[in-house]
């Protein structure tokens, strides 16, 4: 069971000042149902930590992202959570390959 759940939007046309900007602007979000404040905190910097290394190379420019902790966010392996958020960037059809150059 993923650790997580992400939903992508494409910017609208003219929401950007700039029409050439491929920005990336992402949002975290854990219920309440995860756990006390503690917990929750915690399941967002994990998401955050692996968020800040896989989207800046793999997510395709130009899209909002909001990704939701899950219960299962917190022990699953930091390995497994960059795995899972990968899997979702290709599902959605926004990932890109990284050049290793």
């Amino acid at each position: 069971m993923p650790g997580l759940i992400l939903q992508v939007r494409r910017h609208a046309p003219g929401e950007d000042s700039d029409p050439c900007d491929s920005s990336i602007r992402v949002g975290l979000t854990v219920s309440r149902k995860v756990g006390n404040a503690v917990v929750r905190n915690r399941v967002r910097r994990r998401l955050r930590a692996a968020v800040g290394q896989t989207l800046p190379a793999h997510a395709t420019g130009g899209h909002d992202f909001v990704v939701i902790g899950r219960q299962a966010s917190l022990r699953r392996p930091y390995e497994a959570l960059v795995a899972d958020l990968e899997a979702a960037l290709k599902g959605l059809g926004v990932y890109r390959e990284t050049d290793k150059t």
